[in-house]
């Protein structure tokens, strides 16, 4: 293998490459690798897995729905962190009117 033909292929892909952390889609591999998978990676690795036929780039509706994915998975675990935070007490009627009495007594 050239390697100096390897790395001008990595560069050449790369520079075609529009965005920075582009959404590469795995090819399925002879060591267990999973075809389909969508990731979001470094420009350079995604040039560089494209070029080793680790991978491809994803279209722009593959890339579009795999982020509107991350955003709602995003937006799911900001809620169950906020839900966490709820906090609720217990407070009997009768505490609740003497609370009630002490906090107009102040006013």
């Amino acid at each position: 293998m050239d390697l100096r033909l390897y790395y001008q292929k990595i560069r050449d892909v790369e520079a075609k490459i529009g965005e920075e952390f582009p959404i590469i889609v795995s090819h399925e591999t002879s060591n267990g690798g999973i075809a389909g998978a969508h990731t979001e990676v470094r420009k350079a690795l995604a040039a560089k897995m494209i070029v080793e036929g680790l991978a491809r780039l994803a279209t722009p509706v593959e890339s579009k729905a795999f982020r509107d994915m991350q955003a709602e998975a995003k937006q799911a675990v900001d809620q169950m962190i906020a839900a966490a935070k709820v906090q609720v007490a217990v407070v009997a009627a009768s505490e609740l009117e003497r609370l009630k009495s002490a906090a107009k007594a102040k006013a």
